[in-house]
């Protein structure tokens, strides 16, 4: 028995509930006299509903299947595919939390090594057909091929790891740099990983290097059997890049560095292992670059970060996809036409995301015909931008535009099955408004509301029907941030809940549903967040000092910058609906009031190269205390306010469980996903316990994580 099986069949024996991903060979007869070519087709029999994915069950039927063909004199090479569309969706991460020591970790990485540099060290020819999804260690297992054909129809390629917590542990890190340059190899492994999870697509892979040849998807195989043949038989040389090992090598290593600062501020260790990776890989030869993983992928495969990544992945492709309390969907009513009220940048963005999504007439109206006219000719050009950009085609481009129009009369409304206001946080002003289009709409059209912090059910209490009133808050950018908060009211029925939801999925949002509360979860938790730190910077605490002092959870922002973000008014005014309803805890910084009615925008000034400092406007605005707070003492303050204020939503049923919440921190306010949510952090440092006398997830992490298939 060789080292690698009796590694397969102990990890084999650790109880999974993997799904395995068998390893189907056939002989083909390839073209040009070119031989036979041992073709082996990765597939878990499940269609599309779960992509293939590598356990040991699986790594093991792969391994099999490539000694059976290297054992035969008569195959010439030997190619590795899949499934139609999927190659395969990286490592299956059910069993990781069974994994009860390091070497067992470890373990995993030298079976994936094992199996996989076969296909480059195996004595023959290796080819692999890249048809579709490759992400971890899909992607890995074409690299150690010594050829890569890729469909112009894939469109998930990449190693996500980084964005979990873990690293690329089947040769990524290694084989990467050296087949398309560090420069490269850290846009993929790091860059992308940390920029919200970026695909690649076909083309843009063969671009960089990592493919060799881009072919049509209609005959993707045949044409991929056709150019291994050609390779086989000399006719086709593949000239690759010669590599620059100098100071550019080090010089990109050294800008991932600072990228992932800039992301993580150093609270995460995945990307910093990773790039250390890349950095050896420079002058590392095989041997040493893979055992190196396989060291990298073990620490982190037992660290509390990768399984906070387990537990956020989970929500966010699970959690998210049934949304707790949602009802029935069978009692949602069809949604033919979308009307908006108002026409500024935020009307705009909804306008647009309605009629891409649901290809149905949207229309805008507002108070004149100049704003509307602005607001239609905004939509237009945004589609314009899309067209040029190559992410819609030119009859696209038209049929949007055409869907897309405005009126200052309101009375085309009239067929609209869901009408959304988006005008200025006004409570009186949202209620007039619902009042006027209950004379004009259909007793049983959808009146919905983008309001971030007013009470639904009051702006509903006087209508007729206030049953067809319903929250429908989106984060800016609304193209970007998933998030959809999906607020009942007092008196929302049923059937409007479920047309929401129904319309939140057609729109491709994570929806959440949320009890009215003032300002619901996310603007609730930031407004109580800010509202700490602001108060430690009126008691002295120096703004640059308190933004420094978040900067240990890798936070994607630092608060003040957070501030800008949300724009200054909105966070004061936020603040001010908060402090009406609980006064004992959200207070309304003076300072901040000052620096808005001062018609400031933000607290700092950037220099040529970048760099933030107070403005100075703001610091002769600001009245500061003497009781200035460390950054230690500042953390705690604000950590412990989110844990009460947690519980109290909770308490009040403003969500279904904690899941929800770190669901809408995740993401609505890019909460990072290596520390897994906000209640298993505050779990994980002891916090939660302290200010309220137990946990938040009872469970913990790993039963938690326990069922994230993959990568994917």
């Amino acid at each position: 028995m060789t080292d690698l099986q009796q590694l397969i069949d102990e990890a084999v024996a650790i109880e999974t509930d993997e799904v395995v991903t068998h390893a189907h060979s056939r002989d083909v007869v390839l073209p040009n006299k070119a031989g036979t070519l041992a073709l082996i087709t990765l597939d878990n029999g499940h269609d599309h509903t779960k992509p293939n994915t590598f356990g040991p069950k699986g790594l093991a039927a792969l391994n099999t299947a490539i000694d059976a063909a290297l054992a035969r004199d008569d195959v010439a090479a030997i190619a590795v595919t899949g499934k139609p569309f999927i190659l395969a969706a990286g490592a299956d991460l059910t069993g990781v939390p069974k994994l009860v020591d390091r070497e067992q970790a470890l373990d995993l990485g030298r079976i994936g090594h094992g199996v996989m540099r076969k296909l480059a060290d195996g004595g023959k020819p290796s080819f692999a057909f890249v048809n579709g999804v490759a992400l971890g260690g899909g992607l890995e297992v074409a690299l150690h091929a010594q050829y890569r054909t890729v469909s112009v129809a894939a469109g998930m390629l990449s190693t996500p790891e980084v964005f979990l917590g873990l690293l690329p542990g089947w040769g990524g890190n290694f084989l990467l740099p050296n087949l398309i340059g560090a420069d490269k190899a850290v846009k993929v492994v790091v860059e992308n990983a940390l920029n919200q999870n970026k695909m690649l697509s076909g083309p843009e892979a063969v671009k960089l290097g990592i493919g060799d040849v881009l072919l049509d998807s209609a005959d993707f195989l045949e044409q991929s059997l056709l150019w291994a043949s050609k390779v086989l038989t000399g006719e086709i040389t593949v000239e690759r890049p010669e590599i620059d090992r100098g100071e550019a090598w080090d010089a990109a290593v050294a800008r991932g560095k600072a990228f992932a600062d800039l992301k993580v501020s150093g609270a995460a260790p995945a990307p910093y292992r990773a790039l250390e990776l890349i950095a050896a890989a420079k002058d590392n030869d095989r041997d040493r670059g893979f055992a190196a993983e396989d060291e990298a992928l073990a620490d982190l495969i037992m660290s509390e970060e990768l399984r906070s990544g387990l537990y956020a992945f989970d929500l966010v492709n699970k959690r998210a996809k049934r949304p707790a309390g949602a009802p029935d969907k069978s009692l949602a009513r069809p949604v033919t036409k979308v009307g908006v009220v108002g026409a500024g940048l935020m009307a705009g963005q909804l306008a647009l995301l309605f009629a891409r999504r649901l290809e149905v007439p949207v229309v805008l109206t507002d108070l004149d015909q100049e704003r509307v006219d602005r607001g239609v000719g905004h939509v237009h050009g945004e589609i314009d931008k899309l067209l040029g950009k190559g992410r819609i085609r030119p009859d696209k481009a038209n049929q949007l535009k055409a869907l897309v129009t405005g009126s200052v009369d309101r009375q085309v409304f009239a067929d609209a099955d869901f009408v959304i206001e988006a005008v200025f946080e006004e409570l009186q002003l949202k209620k007039t408004i619902f009042a006027d289009l209950e004379k004009i709409v259909a007793p049983d059209a959808i009146l919905a509301t983008n309001t971030s912090s007013l009470p639904i059910t009051e702006m509903a209490a006087d209508l007729q029907h206030p049953e067809r009133v319903v929250g429908f808050h989106f984060f800016n950018p609304v193209a970007v941030l998933p998030l959809l908060e999906i607020i009942r009211a007092g008196q929302t029925d049923d059937a409007t809940l479920a047309t929401a939801f129904a319309v939140g999925k057609s729109l491709k949002k994570s929806c959440v549903l949320v009890k009215d509360a003032p300002a619901f979860v996310v603007n609730r938790l930031l407004t109580r967040f800010l509202g700490e730190v602001s108060a430690a910077v009126d008691e002295g605490t120096p703004i640059p000092e308190a933004d420094k002092a978040l900067s240990a959870l890798g936070l994607p922002m630092p608060p003040f910058v957070l501030l800008q973000l949300v724009g200054l008014p909105v966070a004061l005014h936020v603040a001010e609906t908060m402090n009406r309803a609980y006064p004992d805890r959200f207070a309304v910084s003076e300072n901040l009031a000052k620096v808005v009615a001062a018609g400031k925008s933000s607290f700092y000034v950037w220099s040529a190269d970048g760099k933030p400092s107070v403005d100075p406007d703001v610091e002769a605005l600001v009245t500061v205390g003497d009781r200035p707070s460390t950054a230690e003492e500042l953390r705690t303050r604000v950590l412990t306010a989110l844990a009460e204020e947690i519980r109290i939503m909770l308490d009040e049923g403003v969500v279904a469980e904690a899941q929800d919440i770190d669901l809408c921190l995740l993401l609505g306010a890019g909460w990072p996903f290596h520390l897994g949510g906000i209640t298993p952090y505050l779990d994980r440092t002891g916090i939660a316990e302290k200010v309220n006398g137990k946990p938040f997830l009872p469970a913990g992490l790993a039963s938690v994580a326990k069922g994230v298939a993959s990568l994917a």
